[in-house]
């Protein structure tokens, strides 16, 4: 994603609805019990095809708000802090925003920064579907040797848009069927109209990512320099605090 000569754009707030972003009670209360302890850093990047939804998505789990038309033309990293299962997690979502659908699939940044991945398609739109099965290709392909377990909870293939169904050109069961030949979590939602099933489908994916934090390494440089420096250099994204 060649970067070279950019600079990193002015973070963009969102206004956030609810108690998520701040610290919650029990997180303060364990904390307080046991010594404070450094939240947990989780990153999670939605991929999918141009017009699938991904931004739609992410910005409903953050602000449980839906915004149909979704004007932004360039890639940002969203952050957010919020206690999940009495532990506290500063949360990175990556969003590309728009995908080519054609030519070559890399992905080489992505698969090295990300915990896990949310693969979006949109039902209406069989083109999507497509390039949805080519990221989990390539996903899978990069996994190789590495334990099933890890690969099977770190994705989530999403049917987006299922308010869309009097237009649907993929079937709930071909949807289904994807994942299970590619070993990840599935399910179909519409980011316009279901607001507490992206939540829940965040938060599992949230919880398969902290789960394997406790039995496997980090594959990704520790510390954080080197962290920002590698964002920077292979992202050279907008950054939006929520």
């Amino acid at each position: 994603m060649g970067n070279e000569g950019k600079t990193l754009p002015e973070q963009t707030d969102l206004a956030l609805e609810g108690t998520e972003s701040g610290s919650c009670t029990s997180c303060s209360r364990g904390a307080r019990g046991r010594g404070v302890a450094a939240a947990a850093e989780v990153k999670v990047a939605v991929l999918g095809g141009s017009g699938a939804g991904k931004s739609a998505l992410t910005v409903r789990f953050l602000t449980r708000r839906f915004i149909g038309e979704y004007a932004s033309n360039a890639e940002c990293i969203y952050t957010k802090h919020l206690c999940l299962d009495g532990r506290q997690i500063h949360l990175e979502i990556y969003d590309p925003c728009s995908q080519p659908q054609q030519g070559k699939l890399s992905l080489t940044d992505e698969l090295h920064w990300a915990d896990g991945f949310i693969i979006v398609y949109d039902i209406s739109d069989r083109a999507s579907f497509a390039f949805a099965k080519a990221l989990l290709y390539r996903i899978r392909e990069s996994h190789t040797g590495v334990c099933k377990k890890m690969v099977e909870s770190a994705i989530f293939l999403v049917g987006n848009k299922q308010d869309l169904c009097h237009m649907r050109e993929v079937g709930w069961d071909e949807g289904q069927k994807l994942a299970m030949d590619n070993k990840c979590q599935f399910c179909e939602l519409s980011a316009a109209e279901h607001c507490q099933e992206v939540v829940a489908m965040f938060t599992k994916v949230l919880r398969n990512i902290t789960s394997n934090f406790k039995v496997k390494e980090k594959r990704r440089p520790s510390g954080s320099k080197s962290m920002a420096k590698l964002i920077n250099n292979m992202f050279g994204k907008r950054r939006k605090s929520v």
